[in-house]
């Protein structure tokens, strides 16, 4: 927080642009342990992600949401860490938040792997359309301070990286340095133990529902990543790896090196 905190007061007068009183910056940082460890320059990088985000992307309260400074933040905030090494690029093609004071539910035509048709009514915590809107439910936002592994800013956020390989299946774009096929192993391997473990009935540190399907089991290591590094690494280093390599981060380390401070 130190280094934050020196490098707001010290660009105050460069910071005409930005909307934000420090105060509120400060108070929404200091609510959100997941930024923990940023060091002076990442956290400057991040400020400046938040605010081109909120410039690029609408946040649009539905059923009388009153829509807040903090909660803007709160939210730009969150969405920006997982580009905070890859740019605001990475977000391109979508251009909204629908924000609901709640659990929402949603009521679309889903055709299932055997062909058939049905409605879902399943009250959701958030949502992602391909090629369009982010949907999240504020109280499931305001919830998500707690570092769990579930933050569903982080998850529908890694619905959207995914969905830039043209599909959302568990595999993004990746960066030249890396090998599709390792990846793909990687991932399969640990999809599928966790589908084991799950049937089994354990009780694993990996929330369940990653085993909906590969494009779940990639938002939910990714919200793990950020939220729950150690847990993650202890239960498949290489999916911890891979991930490191994708986001081009490493929380693990930052947290090691800043906890003197902390």
């Amino acid at each position: 927080m130190r280094p934050l905190t020196h490098w707001w007061r010290s660009r105050a007068d460069d910071r005409g642009h930005d909307p934000f009183a420090s105060e509120t910056w400060e108070q929404v940082w200091a609510s959100l342990p997941v930024l923990a460890g940023l060091d002076a320059a990442r956290s400057a990088r991040l400020h400046r992600l938040a605010l081109d985000f909120l410039r690029d992307k609408t946040l649009e309260p539905v059923q009388g949401l009153e829509l807040t400074d903090p909660m803007r933040l709160t939210i730009a905030l969150q969405a920006c860490l997982p580009v905070l090494e890859l740019g605001l690029d990475w977000y391109g093609g979508w251009y909204s938040v629908i924000l609901y004071p709640d659990a929402f539910v949603p009521e679309h035509q889903v055709m299932g792997d055997d062909g058939v048709v049905w409605v879902d009514r399943t009250a959701k915590a958030g949502e992602c359309w391909d090629r369009g809107p982010v949907i999240l439910s504020w109280a499931d936002v305001r919830e998500d301070t707690r570092l769990d592994g579930h933050n569903v800013i982080l998850h529908e956020l890694a619905h959207k990286l995914d969905g830039r390989s043209g599909g959302t299946n568990g595999c993004p774009p990746l960066h030249k340095s890396m090998s599709g096929a390792v990846w793909k192993r990687t991932f399969a391997d640990a999809y599928q133990d966790l589908c084991r473990r799950v049937d089994a009935g354990e009780d694993t540190p990996i929330d369940p529902y990653a085993t909906e399907s590969p494009a779940e089991f990639f938002a939910v290591v990714s919200e793990a990543f950020f939220e729950i590094p150690g847990l993650l690494f202890d239960e498949y280093p290489e999916i911890y790896d891979q991930l490191s390599a994708f986001y081009r981060q490493d929380p693990l380390r930052r947290l090691a090196e800043a906890a003197p401070s902390l």
